[in-house]
């Protein structure tokens, strides 16, 4: 796992002209009325980031796809014109396959993101963007997830987006976030509970902290908006607490005596790309978090690399 988090920023410099090709010949002049994402653990937290981007600078709806609706209730939702993004590191996602192969039979383009070619993902999409990021063989995914975050940015570009070419990790902000969450890994083993809290393009990177923390280093942890944290949950921001933040903290939720941790910001770094930067503090946190509990993150207990639902 660290010798994957700390390819990230090689890899990602190299795969963003890659992306931006690729996704240009597939996307360029093309128009849709919704985007449905359908996506299932890390990958759904890349989905809810590509909701915000597509939302605010596209201004159409983007929806996280409910895949149980057709793969266990059976029931077949007619979209507007629509595009379809399946998303599985693996490519091995049942349901996200299911999804995308539906729409497509309905007429609407879909479009995989796997890091896995020849996968059923492949197989079911009209068209298919390779990651390329590489063998991850950590079960955490890292690198992957970075790299699904990079892909969905360049997709929205794709689609007529007016944001700029995406600024990557640097390895000193890669040295930067370790450092910071070495700091701060001792206030989170000493801390029940522990919230990781963001909003709007944050909070994808707020989920996916939480889900690290608790697959690679067993500790229970939650995420919430900023938002919706201030309707009730804050009652639990008590001492003793952690609030891991990817967002601004009311000055009243300070003084409730949890700990803040606040994720290294950098200026010069636009909001919408700065999830890609974030992450790597959460997964460098749940590293070393992982580490002083004696656990192995590169082997959490009982899970494995591919997930398969239905």
């Amino acid at each position: 796992m660290q010798r994957e988090i700390e390819e990230q920023p090689d890899l990602l410099a190299r795969l963003a002209p890659l992306y931006e090709r690729r996704l240009g010949e597939i996307l360029a002049g093309r128009s849709f009325e919704v985007v449905l994402l359908a996506a299932r653990g890390s990958s759904d937290h890349g989905a809810l980031y590509a909701r915000y981007l597509i939302e605010i600078h596209l201004g159409i709806p983007a929806i996280l796809a409910a895949p149980s609706v057709l793969t266990r209730y059976h029931t077949q939702v007619r979209y507007p014109k629509c595009l379809a993004i399946g998303i599985s590191q693996s490519g091995s996602a049942p349901d996200v396959s299911e999804v995308l192969a539906d729409l497509r039979r309905q007429g609407h383009t879909t479009l995989g993101i796997t890091n896995t070619p020849g996968s059923r993902l492949e197989q079911e999409a009209e068209f298919i963007l390779h990651m390329a990021a590489g063998q991850e063989n950590s079960v955490a995914a890292t690198k992957t997830f970075t790299a699904t975050l990079l892909a969905l940015y360049q997709i929205v570009r794709a689609l007529g987006a007016n944001l700029p070419k995406p600024n990557t990790p640097s390895a000193e902000w890669c040295q930067t976030t370790q450092e910071a969450a070495q700091t701060h890994a001792t206030t989170i083993l000493d801390s029940s509970p522990v919230f990781a809290l963001g909003r709007g393009y944050s909070f994808s990177t707020a989920n996916e902290t939480a889900l690290k923390l608790m697959e690679c280093a067993l500790i229970p942890a939650k995420a919430y908006s900023t938002a919706d944290f201030e309707h009730g949950p804050k009652a639990l921001a008590a001492a003793g607490s952690a609030l891991i933040a990817f967002d601004p903290i009311s000055d009243a939720l300070a003084e409730q005596g949890g700990t803040i941790l606040a994720a290294p910001c950098l200026e010069g770094v636009p909001e919408e790309i700065l999830p890609i930067w974030q992450v790597i503090y959460g997964q460098w946190l749940a590293l070393h978090c992982a580490r002083m509990r004696g656990e192995d993150p590169d082997k959490p207990q009982f899970i494995q690399k591919v997930t398969r639902t239905l």
